[in-house]
């Protein structure tokens, strides 16, 4: 029997293409905004006419995008961007042999895709709505949306680590091109060995960490003789991560909560969140740290592992509600380097030390689910979850490495601690 959970798949409802004289004008309009910024990216833009778009289209060996259904594709374009991009793409109106491929073309030119005129228009876009952000009541349903969809789909992709967050490859793999499948779990070990060194976890340490996951880092951490509190809002996920803990014969040493980050109580001397910071939200941020400097015990350390995006382009984002927030992470934000310093210092007494950035691995890792999902279909299709759904994992997985492969993206791990002596505020 599948832990799969049927009313949170059937929530993708995907809306028809606009219609009316309004949505015709705004197709129009993103029809030539559209050929005007592929004339000039290496794409091979294909359209049902035989028209062939994209810098010498003709005669290099492109990443091809195959216009299927033009006139829904430009009115879901015209009528929520990058939104309409995404559902343009779950609906079959455009495809693409390697999506990632094309995406990355289209992330690199991101800021250039749209005049510098009508950027300025983006206020008029839809914004998050009020039932997806970050508060203490929507918290929860924010994170069941994708990680409670099921254990067993996770599974399918994940390596034996069940770890969801960028690996850290060897400067050999990324260098041999495409890294093989074998050596996913073992970079997974390194990433967390890596945060658990930069966070000073030893014998005896008491850690917290914010965001479970599946329980690997947990039971690395406990490995090295600390105690772990973990918290979690996926019922899920604090199920299979507790057997998994109990399975390594760390049940003694490792309590998993169902808490909510606001809260923990206690002192520790370390703690450690894995990409857990995306689902905060901007507004949250502040009290985000604020929680985090009131646990964390005099000389002790806080390690962030954290998708970044570049400062300008966060906050030229941060009210605008995006494909990812409406399909996969409801309330989700990424935050910028500049934002966590800067909030960190504002707002508490924590300052960041030490960053590391590895997004290139991120993009090996995301590849390497991308292909396993993909090759993976039939048995995705038999957990419950029909084409529909696998076609928005497809484009998301596709969208996220794109924006890693081409810069767009990068993912930090990051070390704060306390100047000596300050005290929390």
């Amino acid at each position: 029997m599948t832990d799969f959970c049927l009313d949170t798949t059937t929530s993708f409802q995907l809306p028809p293409p606009p219609a009316g004289p309004l949505a015709r004008l705004r197709a129009d309009a993103a029809a030539a905004l559209f050929r005007r910024a592929v004339t000039r990216l290496p794409l091979r833009v294909e359209l049902p006419n035989g028209m062939v778009l994209g810098a010498h289209a003709d005669t290099d060996p492109l990443p091809r995008m195959i216009i299927r259904d033009p006139a829904a594709f430009f009115a879901r374009l015209g009528g929520q961007g990058l939104i309409g991009f995404g559902e343009s793409y779950t609906a079959g109106d455009w495809t693409a042999p390697d999506p990632a491929a094309v995406l990355t073309v289209l992330a690199g030119a991101m800021t250039r895709l749209i005049p510098a005129p009508l950027q300025r228009f983006r206020s008029v876009l839809p914004r998050p709505p009020a039932r997806s952000l970050g508060t203490e009541a929507n918290a929860r349903m924010n994170i069941e949306h994708h990680y409670d969809l099921s254990n067993e789909l996770f599974q399918l992709f994940l390596d034996d680590t069940m770890t969801y967050s960028s690996a850290l490859f060897g400067a050999r793999d990324l260098a041999a091109g495409p890294v093989p499948w074998d050596h996913l779990a073992d970079a997974q070990r390194a990433k967390i060995d890596r945060l658990l060194d930069a966070a000073g976890v030893g014998a005896g340490s008491r850690v917290l960490e914010i965001g479970t996951g599946w329980g690997e880092l947990a039971v690395r951490a406990a490995a090295r003789g600390a105690t772990v509190h973990s918290v979690t809002l996926s019922a899920r996920q604090l199920s299979l991560a507790r057997l998994r803990v109990t399975a390594a014969g760390y049940a003694d040493a490792v309590t998993i909560e169902l808490c909510d980050y606001r809260d923990v109580q206690g002192s520790y001397d370390a703690i450690v969140s894995v990409e857990m910071i995306e689902a905060v939200g901007h507004a949250h941020w502040p009290t985000y740290f604020r929680c985090l400097d009131s646990v964390l015990a005099p000389g002790g350390r806080v390690a962030l592992q954290a998708i970044t995006m570049p400062h300008d382009r966060m906050l030229a984002t941060r009210n605008t509600h995006t494909w990812i927030q409406k399909y996969i992470f409801p309330g989700g934000f990424l935050p910028s380097p500049e934002a966590i310093a800067t909030t960190a210092a504002r707002h508490t007494s924590l300052r960041v030390r030490e960053e590391f950035g590895f997004g290139a691995h991120y993009a090996e890792t995301l590849r390497l689910w991308r292909e396993r999902f993909d090759a993976r279909g039939p048995e995705v299709g038999s957990l419950g979850f029909d084409a529909r759904f696998r076609r928005i994992w497809q484009f998301y997985l596709a969208y996220s490495e794109a924006g890693f492969r081409s810069g767009y993206l990068d993912v930090r791990q990051i070390v704060l601690d306390r100047l000596d002596g300050e005290a929390r505020s």
